[in-house]
């Protein structure tokens, strides 16, 4: 029995079965790890556009107090006008 166990693991056989092991391996690795920073890239480029969202909706509403009335006569003038 002990001769068995010997043979199968010094032999030729067994050094093959463990190469080709070990490649599977770091194959699956590798592509477990491109799975993983794909998701982390999906999450980041769904944060920057929520961010630039965010940013153009900011610009708006600043864009809209540059061009609101100052007092309450340029509010009754606009009104008149009808510009608003």
């Amino acid at each position: 029995m002990d001769a068995l166990i010997t043979w199968f693991t010094g032999g030729q056989f067994a050094l093959a079965v463990g190469k080709w092991a070990a490649i599977a391996l770091a194959i699956s690795l590798f592509l477990l790890s491109l799975r993983r920073s794909g998701e982390r890239a999906g999450r980041l480029a769904e944060r920057l556009e929520i961010r630039e969202k965010a940013n153009e909706i900011q610009r708006r509403m600043l864009k809209a107090t540059a061009r609101r009335p100052r007092n309450r006569d340029q509010l009754a003038q606009r009104l008149r006008d009808g510009q608003y």
